[in-house]
């Protein structure tokens, strides 16, 4: 196995989204997860809205049966659409969160860099998870 078999493998499951289609599938309830390092999101900017999980814990953190699990880890049903920098980490991600049972895992095509080109960049900033946590701040 190369690298290559293994993203063209892992691409295999996927129903991967072009930037374009994520505004539906962010009003439809999908949660868009960042696994970029802190470092390229400081160089290359962030997504508003999007939930910032560093790759090394990706699995931990969506696993709805972890002990390490977010709160809106509550099923294998949820929605998760990963972004890294250009859509190769975030397929192999993708494919390892469908592995844990999470069916509705998948990545963007292009990355950050596609969903910038597209002008896309604040769309998950209307998703209601984040919506709600802004709220909440409002009030602290």
């Amino acid at each position: 196995m190369t690298i290559d078999g293994m993203l063209t493998q892992a691409r295999s499951a996927l129903r991967r989204l072009l930037p374009v289609e994520l505004p539906q599938a962010i009003a439809q309830g999908a949660i868009l997860v960042d696994i970029r390092p802190q470092a390229q999101r400081q160089r290359e900017g962030t997504i508003p809205g999007a939930l910032v999980i560093e790759r090394n814990v990706l699995e931990w953190r969506l696993d709805p049966t972890s002990s390490a699990r977010l709160a809106l880890a509550s099923d294998h049903d949820v929605e998760w659409i990963i972004v890294c920098s250009e859509g190769y980490t975030s397929s192999l991600a993708a494919a390892s969160l469908q592995q844990l049972g999470l069916h509705r895992a998948t990545d963007l095509i292009g990355g950050y860099h596609a969903l910038k080109a597209a002008g896309l960049l604040t769309v998950a900033a209307t998703a209601p998870h984040f919506e709600r946590e802004v709220a909440t701040l409002a009030w602290v």
